[in-house]
């Protein structure tokens, strides 16, 4: 094949490479086996992560940066794991160069994936899957996505564990009886035993390897986007459990050379099913918290209440500090989805047909289209300036999921932003900790082929060309409508006078998350401005009062 007939993969900074050929892989796996030889003399234990997204890169880095807690030694050498698919592959070279492959607001990140690349020299990646054969452990951080069918109806959904059934697949013909599998994805209860370990035994009886036994672990991350992040990785407490007793104590002292357990201890439990729920029932409690208070931000607005104030009261308790207004919607890529994962397992991997699930499902169909109503708000207030959306420009200020980071994934303003198009409205957007949102610029492809929530809208085609911009007064310049839908800090110290000079001209304003206190609300309403907000039913009273001035 000539070069410029080769597939290209294309790095978010515009950079080509070009993939690997078949007559590529026998010289690639001969430089792995050397690497591995050298780093065995070492005395180094040889971990493949198998995922270099949003997790496993970072994982990768912790594992490779870990030390022998005696010695102070590096223990750990890490080959990171990309297939060389067009949209992955250039995160193999970038790596290579000690380039982190993912964005993040943690300082943290980017040295920590360089100095173990350059530095310490305990951290690699590769596209070939040879590089299973080598390893002594494995971390499987293959995504597991939930589809749904329906907007607000999870319960037609189904998981998607195609791709981590193949890497699974991949492994079993691969890696040596005695490697550790150590599966990080967030799953369906029952994955690891119903079926990775199915899945892995059959390989290796079809390899001659009729008694071995597959050691098998669950350890779910609980990473947290934002400056935080290596942390959430590190220094957190981790939850594990293995299908037999070599798996346990093997993924023990996995992770327990690896993470902070001294100060975060882990906890071992019986079986990996147990782990897999933990992560689920973790996520769906706080995802039902959530919901719980889309009724009652109705009813304050509907009845004069400010929903704000009420819940700042209510977090003087102790048993309830931790009560966090929802927003415009639950982003982020687990509470979203993995309610639904577990309510997919009792029904396919279980065999269940009974309704056990009743608040799981609810808490997420009522998460997913808050923003709807914050659209509502939007037009009530354009209303209230005798506009309407499809005549009006509408800024939103915020794209992520959540305050101060760039993760858009599940946005709460996506739907919004959905929506208000839907409804003839000109978009534009402002967001200082994000580029590219892809959900649009690629919603065709990203986040898979029939996947974007396009799909349960109309007027979306033209999105494409949707751009986030860097410039807050060019985002604002002209709008009808402002809608500050992330508690950025920017967007918290931006006052009601700095906002309208950008605008140039009063304009409706729309509070999706409590950013504004009642002065800088009175202040909107005294420059001519119409204000609503999601929870904030005292509006009117302070409208009455201004008037009354």
């Amino acid at each position: 094949m000539n070069p410029e007939e080769r597939l290209l993969s294309v790095s978010p900074g515009g950079e080509s490479f070009s993939l690997p050929l078949p007559e590529d892989y026998p010289g690639e796996l001969e430089r792995l086996q050397q690497v591995v030889n050298a780093q065995r003399d070492l005395g180094r234990e040889i971990v493949v992560v198998m995922g270099l997204g949003f997790v496993g890169a970072v994982m990768a880095g912790v594992v490779a940066d870990a030390v022998d807690k005696a010695t102070g030694k590096p223990n750990k050498f890490v080959i990171g794991m990309q297939r060389p698919s067009v949209r992955s592959f250039w995160k193999i070279p970038l790596f290579n160069r000690g380039i982190s492959p993912v964005e993040a607001e943690d300082p943290e990140v980017v040295p920590l994936i360089r100095r173990c690349v350059t530095e310490k020299k305990t951290l690699m990646a590769t596209f070939s899957e040879d590089a299973l054969s080598l390893a002594d452990v494995v971390v499987v951080d293959v995504q597991c996505d939930y589809f749904k069918e329906d907007l607000g109806d999870v319960q037609t959904g189904h998981a998607e564990i195609a791709a981590l059934e193949e890497s699974l697949r991949i492994i079993g013909d691969k890696i040596r009886p005695e490697c550790l599998v150590l599966i990080e994805t967030t799953v369906p209860p029952g994955t690891t035993e119903y079926i990775a370990y199915p899945i892995v035994k059959k390989a290796l009886e079809r390899r001659g390897l009729n008694s071995a036994e597959p050691l098998l672990a669950h350890s779910f991350e609980r990473v947290m986007p934002g400056r935080e992040y290596v942390a959430s990785i590190r220094d957190f407490w981790r939850v594990c459990s293995g299908v037999n007793e070599t798996a346990r104590q093997r993924v023990t002292r996995f992770l327990s050379d690896i993470l902070n357990v001294e100060k975060f201890p882990l906890t071992v439990l019986d079986r990996p099913i147990e782990s897999e729920t933990c992560k689920i029932v973790e996520n769906s409690f706080r995802a039902t918290l959530l919901a719980f208070l889309d009724e009652w931000s109705l009813f304050a607005e509907r009845n004069g209440v400010d929903l704000i104030k009420v819940i700042q009261a209510i977090k003087v308790r102790p048993t309830h500090s931790n009560m966090i207004f929802p927003g415009p919607g639950i982003g982020g890529y687990c509470l979203p989805k993995d309610g639904g994962l577990g309510v997919w397992a009792y029904r396919t991997l279980m065999g269940f047909d009974d309704e056990i699930f009743k608040l799981t499902p609810m808490a997420i169909d009522i998460n997913d289209t808050r923003a709807l109503h914050a659209a509502e708000l939007v037009r009530d207030a354009l209303r209230n300036m005798g506009k309407i959306v499809a005549a009006s420009k509408i800024a939103v200020l915020g794209a992520s999921y959540r305050e101060d980071v760039g993760d858009t994934r599940y946005s709460g303003s996506e739907m919004l932003v959905r929506k208000l198009t839907e409804m003839g409205g000109e978009i534009s957007v402002h967001d200082p900790y994000v580029q590219h949102w892809w959900e649009f610029e690629k919603q065709d492809t990203y986040p898979a082929p029939g996947h974007s929530w396009s799909r349960f809208f109309r007027n979306q085609e033209k999105l494409t060309e949707l751009r986030i911009q860097q410039d807050l007064g060019e985002a604002l310049k002209g709008a009808d409508a402002v809608v500050l839908a992330v508690r950025h800090q920017t967007y918290l110290s931006l006052s009601p006078d700095e906002l309208l000079d950008k605008v140039g001209k009063p304009c409706a304003v729309v509070d999706c998350f409590g950013i504004l206190d009642d002065s800088r609300i009175c202040r909107y309403l005294s420059l001519g401005c119409e204000v609503k907000g999601l929870g904030r039913g005292h509006i009117k009273r302070l409208k009455d009062q201004i008037r009354k001035i």
